[in-house]
């Protein structure tokens, strides 16, 4: 169809009963979806089982309705996670890190360019999910040393991983549903590098956007020089007491004085002159000791004249901790003089970040490994725009909270290691397997290369790649069930057979002939741009793998109602599932930044939307022009 041609739809289809179940088990999805009442991947698992017990209607066997779990996208998206974990183990993209901190410096354009392009070019081939995760520490780090405000770059990060991952069909878990849905309805899977040409041009067009403009639009939430402690509001909830001779906390172990306080205060540290006082060394509190506590002020002031205790005169800092923890940038206020000199082994300060999938989620702190085996002191919570620093042993944990803890290097190493938290800061020894580096870009580049060049199916590439991490002692056998998310491979699991449903009860083919009600006053391109702009709106509600599956079958029926061309199509849906952002919900990686950034809800449509806007019309026009409409 020409461009400038417009075409009346057909008539709409009869509404069947078929088609009010799905769209009943639909709506449930997305009120679910909306409200995250349980979390994504049960709510797949709701649907799968409600499209199977109402075979009759949804027309969804048990083996259709299983189907998902063996589907050939669900593992291969599996084996990529591995993968990725692979190179994670390696250390190579903290090493890109290093390299971009070295060439940013202080300044902030550089520092911009660096980010965009150390997380845009490897997430075209690697998951750009872990990527992100394993740069926010760098780029927390880089921004603080070189006097930038870390607001201005983690959005940035997260926005060019996600327009990155459209360079290849590995780049993004979106890319390979959407092969295998346009595989199962058009017989056209993608290649490798199907739609490379047009996915640099994303790229290019949404870097040059944070570079020119994007960068202009971050406010920043975040002051440059800005200690955690003063980030997180902490003056009014730490406080300095000293323990008078007579105080009947003289005598205690310091692992039993929490007990002899309310709920509400926790102590978090014991000094005794320039030394912290471990717990487990079974010392006990002398009188003179300082006790550095978590409460406010007037809970302290009433408790001190009872308790033997005695406000000290001064401000509790990162200097009292024995130094600063989020970058060589977190002065300390007014030059203050340290009152604990700064040992090896003394605790610190750091901000958790709770990703997508963790098992934390949905728990109280001390119901995890974090009060159980870390050990660590939570201080304060920041959930979107709020600061919580009361009971926070009571509040259940959510995805995307950011947690402010203290704890020491070697529970830091550890937390570095577990897939449950993020730890948002750079640490000097991860235990990477660097002389493994060289054979696991080796295998990534083989899976890759034998992908493009059709000797091997990508899902046999990639499971072959597994193998070889593996026995090449790049990954060992029992942290391939940690790399995996599979948070994410049930949720595609679970809903791949709600996309089959879409498509033989004639749903899909009902809501493509409203869609093409459009084409009545548009052309065939402006009906690409309005399905494109559809698919990137659901996205923000069922997440991209799950627009992916529902859009694409909606997408091939409108094609087919206006005599376009349905490949077009399954490309809009496929980029357009990969552009939210405008919330920091709809995809993964925004979520990961939205806590150690500040940031306000708000902040995203702010800097998501113009963008979201320029590549709408950039991403329609390069179909068209490479593919035809």
């Amino acid at each position: 169809m020409s461009f400038g041609g417009v075409m009346m739809p057909a008539q709409l289809p009869p509404v069947t009963a078929d088609m009010l179940v799905v769209f009943a088990i639909t709506l449930l999805a997305f009120s679910l979806f909306a409200t995250e009442r349980v979390p994504v991947d049960v709510t797949a698992l709701i649907v799968m089982v409600a499209l199977m017990v109402l075979e009759p209607w949804t027309q969804i066997s048990v083996e259709a309705g299983v189907a998902g779990f063996s589907n050939d996208a669900t593992i291969t998206v599996l084996a990529m996670f591995i993968l990725s974990a692979g190179i994670s183990r390696t250390g190579a993209v903290q090493q890109l890190g290093k390299r971009m901190a070295s060439f940013a410096g202080s300044d902030e354009r550089r520092q911009l360019l660096s980010v965009v392009s150390v997380a845009g070019i490897p997430s075209g081939f690697l998951n750009n999910t872990p990527i992100v995760a394993m740069l926010i520490p760098a780029v927390s780090d880089l921004a603080r040393e070189g006097g930038t405000s870390p607001s201005k770059l983690l959005i940035p990060l997260s926005y060019a991983s996600m327009v990155g991952g459209m360079l290849t069909l590995i780049g993004t878990s979106t890319n390979l549903v959407a092969s295998d849905v346009s595989a199962r309805l058009l017989g056209r899977p993608f290649s490798m590098f199907e739609f490379t040409g047009l996915g640099a041009i994303v790229f290019l067009t949404g870097a040059g956007y944070l570079l020119l403009v994007g960068h202009r639009l971050i406010p920043e939430r975040i002051a440059p020089d800005e200690g955690l402690l003063a980030e997180y509001e902490m003056s009014e909830y730490l406080t300095e007491v000293v323990v008078a001779e007579d105080s009947p906390l003289v005598g205690r172990t310091i692992t039993t004085i929490d007990e002899a306080f309310p709920p509400e205060i926790a102590v978090v540290q014991v000094l005794r002159g320039n030394e912290e006082i471990e717990g487990s060394s079974g010392a006990t509190v002398e009188g003179g000791d300082a006790l550095i506590v978590r409460a406010g002020v007037e809970r302290i002031q009433r408790l001190a004249g009872t308790r033997g205790l005695s406000i000290a005169a001064t401000d509790v800092t990162e200097a009292t901790f024995g130094g600063p923890a989020s970058g060589a940038a977190a002065d300390v206020a007014d030059g203050e003089t340290e009152r604990v000199a700064t040992a090896r082994d003394s605790r610190t300060f750091v901000e958790l970040v709770i990703p997508t999938g963790s098992s934390f989620v949905g728990k109280r702190p001390v119901e995890t490994s974090l009060g159980r085996e870390y050990g660590v002191d939570l201080l304060s919570l920041r959930r979107g725009t709020e600061l919580l620093h009361r009971r926070l042993e009571g509040l259940v944990l959510d995805r995307g909270d950011t947690l402010l803890v203290h704890a020491a290097p070697e529970t830091l190493e550890r937390m570095a290691a577990d897939p449950n938290v993020i730890v948002a800061r750079e640490l000097a020894d991860r235990g990477y397997r660097t002389d493994k580096l060289p054979l696991a870009v080796g295998i990534v580049l083989g899976v890759v290369g034998l992908a493009a060049l059709g000797v091997l199916d990508i899902l046999v590439a990639a499971l072959g790649g597994v193998i070889a991490m593996v026995l090449g002692g790049v990954l060992d056998p029992d942290e391939l069930y940690d790399a995996v998310e599979w948070d994410v491979i049930f949720l595609l699991a679970g809903l791949i057979p709600l996309g089959i449903a879409f498509d033989r009860t004639g749903t899909a083919a009902l809501i493509g002939a409203l869609v093409a009600e459009t084409a009545a006053y548009l052309p065939a391109l402006g009906v690409l741009w309005v399905f494109y702009v559809i698919t990137a709106l659901t996205t923000a509600v069922v997440s991209n793998a799950g627009s992916v599956v529902l859009m694409i079958p909606i997408g091939v029926a409108t094609a087919g109602t206006i005599g376009a061309n349905p490949f077009a199509f399954v490309l809009a849906v496929t980029f357009a599932a990969s552009a939210d952002f405008m919330t920091p919900v709809g995809y993964q990686t925004n979520l990961l930044v939205y806590g150690p950034g500040g940031y306000r809800f708000t902040d995203y449509a702010r800097v998501g939307a113009p963008l979201q806007l320029v590549l709408s019309v950039v991403t329609v026009l390069g179909i068209a022009a490479l593919w035809g409409v």
